[in-house]
């Protein structure tokens, strides 16, 4: 059965290819940007900014006016930080939160009403490996995406008496933009910050393995196999088998030996 998806941030990374397939797929699919990027013809391009309510309104009416419903929507927009959370200025904190966290929210909102009318639909949103378990020097993307989880948790319980089923995607590391992308908005630590030879270290080690990450592709494939699927599970953690196995030892090993693995991993003392 093909469906109506909107799927936001389509201007790279896994929207772009995620929404492509899904349209060549047959699926209708509205993506969203912040700026007019010039997708796949297929796909029916919105601009929307995630700290905008009032776009964020206007694109589901869009939808909604166009196809009558939405069957799939696809948190997938966001942005990286990086920096220690004590310097990393607080106007960046607060545009990282509303972007991955707040904007999710509001379009949620805005899309449930028509979902539970309909009888059902699929919402799946996009945490991450950092949303599992605190990164260093990527404190606030880490605490968006901890709250994606509780949000999402609560969420599936809420909505489940409408047949609206809820699906957290938690990507290891891609081949992405996020290390380009990042570097717009990292702490400006200089020689007075207590942090910078410690944060210069962790960087280049969270950049490396960025580069090595998989194809983007690979995670696209996967979101359309889940968007086909009638019985979805509840979470899809996506990465190598090296950052799975941490995932399993974040659960059962004490704290403070975790933490001294992902110490040595990021090259903290």
């Amino acid at each position: 059965m093909k469906k109506v998806v909107l799927i936001t941030g389509i201007s790279s990374g896994f929207g772009k290819e995620t929404a492509s397939l899904l349209a060549k797929a047959g699926h209708t699919v509205y993506g969203t940007v912040r700026k007019a990027a010039g997708s796949d013809p297929l796909v029916k391009e919105l601009l929307m900014d995630l700290t905008d309510g009032k776009l964020i309104k206007s694109v589901v009416e869009t939808v909604l006016q166009n196809e009558g419903r939405i069957d799939v929507l696809i948190n997938n927009a966001g942005m990286h930080t990086g920096g220690p959370i004590e310097t990393l200025p607080f106007e960046t904190i607060r545009l990282q939160m509303h972007t991955n966290f707040l904007g999710l929210v509001q379009l949620t909102q805005f899309i449930l009403p028509s979902m539970r009318k309909q009888g059902g639909g699929t919402i799946i949103n996009f945490g991450s490996i950092g949303g599992l378990m605190g990164l260093p020097y990527q404190g606030i993307y880490s605490a968006g995406k901890f709250a994606i989880e509780g949000f999402s948790e609560a969420l599936r319980m809420e909505v489940k008496q409408f047949n609206i089923k809820v699906v957290v995607i938690n990507p290891g590391d891609f081949h992405t933009s996020n290390s380009a992308n990042r570097r717009g908005f990292l702490s400006p630590t200089g020689d007075g910050d207590p942090y910078q030879a410690q944060f210069t270290k962790t960087l280049s080690i969270i950049e490396n393995d960025e580069s090595k990450g998989w194809d983007p592709n690979i995670l696209a494939k996967k979101l359309v196999r889940i968007v086909e699927n009638k019985n979805p599970c509840h979470r899809y953690i996506i990465a190598s088998l090296e950052q799975k196995l941490a995932v399993v030892l974040k659960y059962i090993l004490p704290g403070k030996l975790f933490s001294k693995i992902l110490r040595d991993h990021y090259g903290i003392k």
